[in-house]
Formats: structure tokens, C-alpha cells, sequence
């Protein structure tokens, strides 16, 4: 039994530079926080022994009886493997460098193989794959900085989201600067941070005054939380806020491009109705999506900049985001039948996807130029939600399951502290805007999104 995490990466730098780093194990925790310190027994070659330490609580245990891992596999320039022999199995990481024009895409391979895979994925290999595109940041700052032309200074607030994580980690890959807005300091972010309080105007409003400064705005509290009227205006207040904050604060500064984050949540339960850029709002539509959606883009209207793309996002698909995680959680389980009825419309994208699309909006995706306005963040091929289920069963090999009715889903989402209309409403979103643009999914269907993610 054998459970594989992927990651891969465009990184703008020959693959030469990246591979000194990469073959220097003794810098693995410089860019791999899950490990404490390597320590190299042999000079690096096929068969060469690593004493490398993990950051567990039973490290002792590791120290004490673990052998030394091995390097598996070794082509110069092109691919490392080294593994850790665990009781009754293994555990390998992988790197491979392919180059590409003006660059490299790395893939991370994290591997946890044999009988005792299932306990050691949970114990290390979940922690080596976790938030893998920081780490291959850190790789690319190690082997370079990467360089290119006319690099933007990137503003980012809610930075450290699975979402603002993954765009922030994407773009210092690709040679732009990044300064991340937080109400706090982390430890785990590699890039400069500037503290605020994500309601009024600070200090902080100096990063925008930077040349070629752009911003991504994807502050706000998680939406997965019951739809009590102080959660409501919990939710809204934190958009809104921060929203209203940012726009003050850019006024005068010559912001060149701004991507604020939105939600096709907007539309409510839209039923069988299918949205694009230009679908009018519902009146009023449901407090907890169209009450929090509206003033969130409304806030936006004023931004003083050249160019401003509203993503209107759908339920991204991403290993880290915690939608995706509840969604495999529950189907691993055996409780992965339709929410409801099942014929409710589930509109998804790929984290690459989302990228890339966010690079569109920064004027950065080669080939697609996106005009100011509506952009609805959403693959062109939504499907229903007992579709959705059927496929997460069929990727993660799950026997078919009963479904969930309405009321049973209500009453669990009272204990998760959830709020059910997340599983029981729907949207068919997609986009005529993008298309138009130039943008080209590299994930449209469904299947193949969910095979590339999960393996």
C-alpha cells in the first residue's frame, strides 16, 4: 500500500542552479522545515548514507533507532531520490528538474510505501508534502533569487490562507517580489511581512508605494461556520473591512494592478439557472453568501488603480484548502454519498487553474489579457454534487455510499459548527470572460482534475 503527495513548480532558474541546492543535503532544512538537520556520510552519489533529523515529538525514537537514509536514485542535473527505510516499509522523497523556456518545473515526490504506509504518512510524509509550494520557494531563494523582466511588487493580504500561500509562494518562484499583510508574524512565511490590523489605514500603506506595486486582496474569515447573524457580520465585516482599508490606503499611490478576491456565492442557490460574468445578482439572495458577497466587491468599486479584476472564485480544488480536505476526509470514511438530492450544481476549479488566472490578472500569463471587471474564477465544466461524490469514491477506491438526507446534513452541521447550506446549494458557474481572453484550462474536466491531485 503505497500513498503519494505531489507537488510541482515553475521556477525561473536553469535547472543547473537549482540541482547545487537540491544535491547539497546538508542545506535540506533551509528549505525543507520538516527537517531539523542532514548530516551526509558519504559524498553524494547513488547509495550514499543521510542521518537527517525529523521536527517530531518522538524524534529520540528516530535518532536512536533509525537507519540512515539512502540516496535511491541520482541523476545529475535531472532527478534525486533518497529513502528512509521504516518498519515494515519506506518512505522516499523525489525531485525531478525539467526545463522549461525561461526556466524549471520542479515536481516533489513524497512517497510512503509497504505495510506500515498508512501509520508513516501520517507521521512524515504528509509533513514533508505539507505546504510543498513554500518549500520549493525556499528552494528557488537558496539557488537564486529568480530574475525577470519588469518584476511586479506584489501586495498580498490574507497572504497566509492555503490560497494566498500557494499564489504567494508561485509568484516569488517566477521572480516577483511579494509582502504579505497580517494581523501577525509568522515564523513559517519566507517572504517580508508587515503587520496590520486589516480595518484601518497604517503604516503598512507604505509597501504600496513601491514601483510597479500591485495587489492581491484575498482577506476574510473562513466561511465555514453556522449562519447565525454574528457570524454573518463577523464574515462581512472582515472583507470589508480590510477591503475599505486597502483602498484608502492606495489612494494617490499608483497601484498598477489589483485582484480582489470574490465568490460565485453570491448567486445563492442558483438552481438550474447558469451564471457567467453577466447574470444579475439574486434579490437579496441568502445573508450568508449574496448579504456577505455584495459589499465585499462593492467595497472594491473605488480601488485607485490601472487595472481591477474581481474573482468571483468557486470551490477551489486544492490538497491544502480545507473544502477539498472535508470533502476527502468524509469520503475516505465511507460517508462519501450525495449531499440532498445530489442534483445540486457544484462549480470547482484547480489550484493551477486559479494561478494561472491570478497571473491573468496581474498581467503576467503570457498570451491572456483580461479586461477590467467580472471574472468568474470557475472550470467550464461544473457537475452535480452526486457526480462530485461518485468521483471522489472512484479516486480514493470507495465502495458506493448511501446518501445524506437534508435533515441529517442539517442536524451534523450543527456539532461541526458548520453551516449545511455549503453542501445543499449550488451553482452552475462558468466563464465567457476568460475564454474570450485567451486563458486555456490545463484542468477542464473534473476527472482529471481530481487524478492529478490525488494521484
Amino acid at each position: 500500500m503505497s500513498t503519494v503527495h505531489r507537488t510541482r513548480g515553475f521556477i525561473a532558474l536553469p535547472a543547473q542552479a537549482l540541482w547545487d541546492v537540491l544535491v547539497d543535503l546538508e542545506r535540506l532544512p533551509r528549505w525543507q522545515p520538516f527537517v531539523v538537520s542532514a548530516s551526509l556520510r558519504d559524498p553524494v552519489a547513488l547509495g550514499a548514507r543521510l542521518d537527517w533529523m525529523p521536527d517530531l515529538h518522538g524524534s529520540w525514537i528516530h535518532r536512536r533507532f533509525a537507519p540512515p537514509a539512502t540516496v535511491t536514485e541520482f541523476a545529475p542535473g535531472r532527478a534525486l531520490a533518497i529513502t528512509q527505510e521504516e518498519p515494515a516499509g519506506t518512505t522516499t522523497l523525489r525531485w525531478t528538474l525539467t526545463p522549461q523556456d525561461g526556466g524549471t518545473v520542479v515536481e516533489q515526490t513524497v512517497t510512503a510505501d509497504g505495510a506500515s504506509g498508512p501509520l508513516f504518512d501520517r507521521l512524515v510524509a504528509r509533513r514533508f508534502a505539507a505546504d510543498a509550494d513554500t518549500s520549493l520557494a525556499r528552494l528557488a531563494i537558496l539557488a537564486g533569487p529568480p530574475r525577470t523582466e519588469d518584476p511586479l511588487n506584489v501586495v498580498i493580504a490574507g497572504g497566509t490562507g492555503a490560497l494566498g500561500r500557494r499564489i504567494a509562494a508561485d509568484l516569488v518562484r517566477r521572480g516577483h517580489a511579494v509582502t504579505i499583510l497580517t494581523r501577525s508574524i509568522r515564523a513559517d512565511v519566507p517572504y517580508p511581512q508587515v503587520t496590520w490590523d486589516g480595518r484601518t489605514v497604517g503604516a503598512w500603506a507604505a509597501v504600496l508605494e513601491a514601483p510597479n506595486t500591485a495587489v492581491i486582496n484575498l482577506a476574510g474569515k473562513l466561511v465555514d461556520c453556522r449562519p447565525t447573524a454574528a457570524n454573518i457580520a463577523a464574515l462581512t465585516a472582515s472583507r470589508v473591512d480590510a477591503t475599505r482599508a486597502l483602498v484608502e490606503a492606495a489612494r494617490g499611490r499608483g497601484v498598477a494592478r489589483w485582484v480582489q478576491a470574490s465568490t460565485t456565492a453570491i448567486w445563492s442557490d442558483a438552481g438550474e439557472r447558469w451564471c457567467t460574468e453577466d447574470t444579475p445578482l439574486p434579490e437579496p439572495g441568502l445573508p450568508q453568501m449574496t448579504g456577505v458577497a455584495r459589499p465585499w466587491e462593492d467595497a472594491a468599486a473605488d480601488a485607485e488603480t490601472a487595472h481591477l479584476t474581481v474573482l468571483r472564485t468557486s470551490i477551489v480544488l486544492d490538497t491544502d484548502s480545507p473544502a477539498m480536505a472535508k470533502m476527502v476526509g468524509v469520503t475516505k470514511a465511507f460517508l462519501g454519498g450525495s449531499l440532498g438530492d445530489g442534483r445540486q450544481w457544484f462549480s470547482w476549479i484547480h489550484r493551477d487553474d486559479w494561478l494561472a488566472i491570478v497571473r491573468s490578472g496581474l498581467g503576467i500569463e503570457p498570451g491572456v489579457d483580461l479586461p477590467d471587471g467580472v471574472v468568474v474564477a470557475a472550470a467550464p465544466y461544473p457537475v452535480r454534487n452526486a457526480d462530485l461524490m461518485a468521483a471522489l469514491r472512484r479516486h480514493l477506491r470507495r465502495p458506493p455510499a448511501p446518501p445524506t438526507p437534508a435533515p441529517m446534513l442539517a442536524l451534523g452541521a450543527i456539532g461541526m459548527r458548520s453551516d449545511p447550506a455549503l453542501g445543499l446549494t449550488g451553482r452552475h458557474a462558468t466563464s465567457t470572460v476568460l475564454p474570450a481572453a485567451g486563458f486555456v484550462f490545463r484542468h477542464p474536466h473534473l476527472d482529471g482534475a481530481l487524478s492529478d491531485l490525488l494521484g
